[in-house]
């Protein structure tokens, strides 16, 4: 097979991309080499070093299309479970009761903000 061809099998023919904090969710659909779909969702977690140097850790599944009505009856199923014995709210040590309820304006307050206590420092070049 040529390099062209195993090219167009991995290209992505439709993506979505979901941010969660220092995690971000990509949902690709891809093409197998018979031309059929499939899905991959893909897990990318932001990990910052203690000298201030990022990386990111990822984790991937394939999801195909014989298995799609069982995974999403499953992930429905676990959502379902999750919002009736724990509501919407989400509860946790880092972030605020209401995070998900923010205006756009209310972060645009807390970014305002942030820029106003923020000092500006200049370094010489060495």
């Amino acid at each position: 097979m040529s390099e062209i061809q195993n090219i167009k099998d991995n290209e992505e023919i439709f993506s979505k991309i979901v941010r969660a904090g220092r995690r971000t969710y990509f949902f690709d659909v891809r093409s197998t080499k018979a031309d059929d779909y499939y899905i991959t969702i893909t897990e990318s977690k932001k990990y910052t070093n203690e000298d201030g140097s990022f990386r990111f850790k990822k984790h991937k599944l394939f999801l195909y299309k014989e298995d799609f009505e069982e995974f999403r009856n499953a992930l429905e199923e676990t959502t379902d479970y999750v919002l009736e014995n724990r509501g919407e709210e989400v509860i946790s040590d880092k972030h605020q009761s209401n995070f998900s309820t923010e205006t756009e304006s209310e972060l645009e307050e807390v970014k305002s903000d942030s820029v106003a206590d923020f000092t500006s420092v200049e370094f010489e070049d060495l």
